[in-house]
């Protein structure tokens, strides 16, 4: 007989050990061999374009299957049986275009973006090791990602695309390694975030350089003025006699470099974002609004920074919504649809627009069931691309019966069911089409994605899923 799996029975068996560190000697090796990698990529150093990804994390685990809702009447019931008092109402739903699904009321800014062929949805998404079917997920715990329903696991697992093991290596950071000399200016990272530190951009010799959403670079209080008091100056020369100074030990070096870097990088960031394009009569007033407007300044002025690759980070929390799921989410996707509209905009206005692909990223999606106030962690679930390159107007991926005890329902029958989703198209065939249009060779997809050849030939003319031009 079939093994239970539950939740709770993932959950026990998930660990929450610290993320694992490598030695010096294997950064070392890795970072040798991303540069070779780096210098081998001749169709990036050859090419005079510029190109940027921009990651929007909706941490805490989007409930997307009331963002992303099917209209027809079959389908529409499993949903509204499954759903019970979070289901959205059939009659609110914003049709999309040449479909039978529509999105949430609240997203107007998504419904326009999609029927204008600007965005598109990539359905029942989620980490996998390889492809899995309802018997062996029931039975075979390890063909399973590790920490299934653990945030911790699993945000990780987004970002890294390693749903086998625990790193700390994302896979933008890797991009970032092995692409970096393409951009003129050393000094300021190709990964930007907006977010502060993640796992997403950071690689074995990569970092990302952080930014406040309003003020830009943020640098040494005071460090620039030059009407500061004599204790801020004799402050500012100690700081560049420490900075500036050579150190025979590597730890003592490497770690004044980076202080170096970031603070030079912070002068040439500053007076490139004084120029920068003016976009205050697009945005709305919101933290989100205001990160994707400081992303479109700073690709505003790419050129003075020296990028031709830019990887821009920013994360939406609180979508862990096991309660008050309705009237939260509803103001939050909101928020996010009016903040995608407006930055495609943006990126209209400041001629950007083809060279730049947004996408968005959340843990898990959620159980279909009502827990009583909300909604619990789940798998499978749905994400949204846009852009320029982007072929818009369309749904990639295997949009499910949302059907409890279905063939796609991680339970053995509708009676003892949570509503999980086991994910038909894995994250690993997402980012790697991403890196494909972002420059990186084919041959270097599993370096990056370790698992990509359990859903992808990469010797193969066609993409991963489609979805780019």
């Amino acid at each position: 007989m079939a093994k239970d799996i539950t939740r709770r029975h993932f959950l026990k068996q998930s660990s929450c050990a610290a993320i694992g560190t490598t030695t010096l000697l294997s950064t070392l090796t890795n970072l040798k061999f991303m540069n070779a990698a780096s210098i081998a990529n001749s169709s990036v150093l050859m090419g005079g374009d510029y190109k940027a990804l921009v990651c929007i994390l909706m941490s805490g685990g989007n409930d997307s299957h009331n963002m992303l809702i099917p209209r027809e009447s079959t389908r529409y019931g499993h949903y509204s049986n499954a759903r019970t008092q979070v289901a959205i109402p059939r009659d609110s739903l914003l049709a999309l275009n040449g479909t039978d699904y529509g999105v949430h009321p609240s997203m107007n800014g998504i419904q326009e973006l999609y029927n204008g062929n600007q965005l598109s949805f990539i359905s029942n998404i989620g980490t996998l090791i390889s492809p899995v079917d309802k018997p062996q997920a029931l039975t075979d715990e390890s063909s399973l990602p590790l920490g299934l329903f653990s945030h911790a696991d699993q945000v990780q697992q987004w970002q890294t695309s390693v749903p086998h093991d625990r790193s700390s290596i994302g896979w933008g950071g890797k991009i970032a390694d092995l692409m970096n000399s393409v951009n003129t200016n050393p000094d300021i990272s190709m990964n930007i975030s907006l977010g502060g530190s993640n796992i997403f951009q950071t690689g074995n010799s990569a970092v990302e350089y952080a930014i406040d959403p309003v003020q830009g670079a943020v640098g040494i209080i005071e460090y620039d003025n030059p009407w500061g008091n004599s204790f801020i100056g004799l402050r500012n020369q100690s700081i560049d006699n420490i900075v500036d100074k050579h150190y025979d030990d590597v730890f003592k070096n490497t770690y004044v470099d980076v202080i170096k870097r970031s603070r030079d990088a912070n002068k040439v960031v500053s007076e490139s974002l004084n120029q920068s394009a003016y976009l205050d009569d697009i945005f709305s007033n919101s933290e989100f609004s205001d990160s994707l407007k400081m992303i479109a300044r700073m690709i505003s002025v790419r050129e003075s920074l020296g990028a031709k690759r830019q990887i821009f980070f920013v994360e939406a929390g609180g979508w862990d919504h096991h309660d008050e799921l309705l009237e939260t989410q509803s103001a939050m996707l909101e928020e996010i649809s009016n903040g995608m509209k407006e930055f495609n905009e943006a990126l209209i206005r400041i001629g950007a627009h083809d060279c730049v692909t947004t996408f968005t990223s959340s843990e898990f999606g959620r159980t279909l069931t009502f827990n009583g106030e909300g909604t619990d962690h789940a798998w499978g679930g749905n994400v949204m691309v846009m852009g320029g390159p982007v072929q818009g107007g369309r749904m990639y991926g295997d949009y499910p019966l949302l059907e409890l005890g279905g063939e796609l329902e991680l339970s053995e029958n509708a009676n003892y069911s949570n509503g999980i989703m086991i994910p038909t198209t894995s994250v690993d065939e997402y980012f790697a089409e991403l890196a494909l249009w972002f420059g990186v060779a084919p041959s270097e997809l599993s370096t990056i994605f370790p698992n990509i050849g359990n859903f992808y030939n990469t010797a193969s003319s066609d993409k991963p899923i489609g979805f780019i031009i």
